[in-house]
Order: C-alpha cells, then structure tokens, then sequence
C-alpha cells in the first residue's frame, strides 16, 4: 500500500484528461469568438490569422512567465519536498483555467484569456510540471528499468490525452445543458484538476532516495581516484616526485574522462532542443491547418484527430519495450526521430482526412526521443539534483519553443494563400538536424565509462 502511495500515474492520467478538455474548449471557444468578431467571417484567411495571433500571444506570456519560477520550484523540490514542482503548478492550472468558465457564462472577453496564462505561468506551468513528474518517476525507478519507467509516464499521459480528446468534441457539441457550449466540457476539466490537487496533497507520499539509485559512473572514478591517492600518501618520502608524477596523470586522466561527459550532456541538451522545436512548430500550427479547407473539421473530428494524436503514445511505448531488448537508448532515440520527419513531410501534403491518419501512422515513435534523452541524463547526474537538471532541459525546451510558435505561426500566415504546409516540411528539416549532435553522442562516445548505458 506504502508503495502505491509513490505512483504517479493518477495524477498524470487526470490532470492530462483535463489538459485534453480544456484545448479542445479553448480552440472551439477562440474560433466562436472571433468568428462573430471578424468584420466579414466569411473570410477564412482572416479568421485563422486571428485565432492564429491570439496563440502566438497565449504561448508567449506562457513560455515566458514560468522561466523563473519553475527553476525556483524545482530547487525547492529537490532540498525538501518533490510534492511542491507538482501541487504548485496544479493549483496554478485549477485557478487560471477556471478563467475560460466565465468566458463561456459570463460573456467575459477572450482577452482574459491572457491574464490566466500569466496566472499558470506564475505557478510553474508544464515547465515545472513535467519536470516534477519526470524527478519523481526517476527517483521511483533503478538505473537498468529507467528508460521503460519514463515511457511509462508518457505512456499514462498519452492514454489519458486520447480518451480526453475523443470525449471532449462529443461532449462540447452534445453535454449543452447551460445553452452555452463549451460550458460543460471546462467543467468537467476542473473537476479533474481538483481531484489530482487534492490526491497529490493527501495521498502521493515522496520517495525515498537510495544510495544505488544516486550512484554514477563519475562518483565511482573519484572514489576510486581518491583510494589510490591514500595508497600513494604511504610511500617513502623520497619517491615524492615520482608520486608528484603520478599523481598529475591520474589528475590528467580524471580529466579527460569528466570533458567527454560534458560534451555528451551538451549534446543530448542540443539534439533535445532541436527535436522539441520541431515537434512543437508542427504542433503549434496543425489545429488551425486542420480548421481550414480543404479539411474544414467540425468539433468531432478535431477530438477524433487530436485522438489519434495520442495513440503515438502507445505504440512510442511498444517501440521502446521491444527496441530496449536489443539497442542502446540513443538508437532508440534516432529511431523516433527518423519517424516523426518521415510523418510529418506526409502531413505537409494532407487534403484528404485519412491522409492525415495515415501520417500519424508513420509518426509511431516520434515520442520515443525526448523520455530517452531524459533517461539518459538522469543516469549521469545525482538523484538529488534530478529536479534541477529536468527543470534546466525543460526551460530550455520552453525557450525555444515560445521563440518557435512565434516563428512558425508568422511563416503560416505568410503561406496561407500560396502552401499552407510548408510549416510542416520546416520542421521536418529541423527534424533531421537534430540527429547530428544525437548521431555524435551515439558514436562517439558508445563506449566512454560516464556514458555507457548502465545495466
């Protein structure tokens, strides 16, 4: 029962039912908005620039916000309680989401909307989230079953994501009982953030660190540097300067072996970037593509689409439960990547809807990357410095992606009229850079004491 109370996957499964619920009102409600907003709404073209303008602004005070918070949070967490990365940023989605209710009910104006993002950027956002929940997975799982734990989690938000998407359309459109649509479906998103608020409060019970867990190569070569440095101290004082000698090489060894770690981190830190600026430049654009002709989705679809999304999340976990058995993580990690750049080259050129599914298809194991580089980094640092080196990759992963939806969101405007998926084959050409410094790290040091995959 003790060790139930570790598990984080309840919460990751309602707080990311509720994520789903509350998109899916967000985007139908803005396209309502400036629907009746827009001076001729028959002009497509101008509708999406709208809905596209109101994003870029949304995800800017987003992305930004939480850059100091989320680092503050994460030092907390890792000193005292893991519980706080989580709870804070909970009750910071519980309070601003609650916003798009009373612009539903009380006719409030969307430009609300912006207050409650500052609100949830104030409380650590995703950014401290997501890091919360990966330290707290890491902390829970040995160094041999790491990788497997943490496409777990994904595995849990994925599941979650794809039921939350295939309910909320349905409900948006059918559950109207207040005459006001969308009313219901946040609601329903509330009532999911308060429950995980309260049960990582009163029933999530931090784990325990364990020396074995916090152990890594590099402490293994200064404990054995530090034995031979006593041995060398009990030598007659006239070999001094030979000892001198010694002594200098093995400080000249230490420090060849600490150099290559560094690059490595600073590698998988690079691939990670790049990988996340492409995926989010493609996601930040695809509803508003899947909005527009020819698709022209109602909200059903949108649900049966963003669920379809989420079932990459399975098969990313088939993916790596098989591949784990026969290849290193890094591998694993190229694999993903050279299906996400695959997928969405064939999403650039959708017109017809099982088109789309059929380069979600491909994009199986596009989630594989980013929970494997994580896996990677955390067998490299110690276990109470987990949440600060996550919430590090996470704000850096935040950076670029608010820099990212500003970009990509004004290259689609601009391409409207003449390739509406261009932003698609953009990413994928991002895509594919970020298998240079991950294609590096996975030949250039396979074999490196600090960066060999620990069984």
């Amino acid at each position: 029962m003790v060790m139930m109370r570790t598990w984080i996957e309840p919460v990751v499964a309602g707080a990311q039912v509720a994520s789903s619920f509350y998109d899916t009102g967000l985007l139908l409600v803005v396209k309502h908005h400036y629907n009746q907003t827009t001076m001729n709404s028959s002009n497509e073209d101008a509708l999406q620039k709208d809905i596209s303008n109101f994003y870029i602004i949304h995800n800017l005070i987003l992305g930004l916000v939480p850059l100091l918070t989320a680092y503050i949070l994460a030092r907390i967490g890792d000193k005292q309680n893991r519980k706080i990365t989580i709870c804070v940023p909970l009750a910071g989605y519980l309070i601003s989401r609650a916003f798009l209710l009373f612009v539903i009910l009380c006719d409030w104006p969307i430009e609300v909307m912006f207050g409650s993002a500052a609100i949830n950027g104030l409380t650590g956002w995703f950014t401290a989230y997501w890091a919360g929940v990966m330290a707290w997975a890491s902390q829970c799982s040995s160094e041999s079953k790491r990788s497997l734990r943490l496409i777990v989690i994904e595995l849990v938000y994925g599941l979650a994501g794809f039921v939350g998407s295939l309910a909320s359309g349905h409900i948006f459109v059918h559950f109207d009982i207040t005459k006001r649509q969308g009313a219901v479906l946040v609601s329903c998103s509330l009532v999911l953030y308060t429950f995980c608020l309260l049960y990582s409060i009163f029933v999530l019970k931090p784990p325990q660190l364990e020396g074995v867990q916090n152990s890594h190569p590099q402490d293994t070569l200064k404990v054995s540097s530090s034995s031979n440095n006593r041995l060398d101290s009990a030598e007659p004082s006239e070999n001094s300067r030979l000892l001198g000698v010694k002594s200098d090489a093995s400080s000249t060894a230490k420090s060849s072996e600490v150099f290559p770690c560094k690059v490595f981190i600073c590698l998988l830190f690079a691939g990670a970037i790049f990988y996340n600026i492409a995926v989010n430049g493609a996601v930040d654009v695809l509803p508003l593509f899947l909005l527009k002709k020819p698709l022209s989705w109602d909200p059903v679809n949108i649900g049966y689409g963003n669920a379809a999304g989420y079932l990459v999340f399975i098969t990313s976990f088939l993916g790596v439960y098989f591949f784990s058995k026969c290849l290193k993580d890094l591998i694993m990690t190229i694999i993903g990547i050279v299906s996400f750049c695959m997928g969405i080259i064939i999403m650039a050129f959708v017109r017809w809807t099982f088109l789309y599914y059929v380069a979600r298809a491909v994009m199986m194991f596009s989630l594989i990357p980013l929970p494997t580089i994580r896996s990677v980094l955390s067998k490299h640092v110690q276990g109470s410095s987990y949440g600060k080196v996550f919430v590090v990759l996470q704000l850096s992963l935040t950076i670029s992606a608010v820099i990212t939806s500003i970009a990509f969101n004004k290259i689609y405007q601009a391409m409207l009229d003449t390739f509406s998926g261009f932003c698609f084959i953009l990413s994928g050409v991002i895509a594919v850079l970020s298998l240079i410094p991950i294609g590096i790290a996975a030949y250039r040091y396979p074999e490196r004491p600090c960066c060999t995959r620990t069984e």
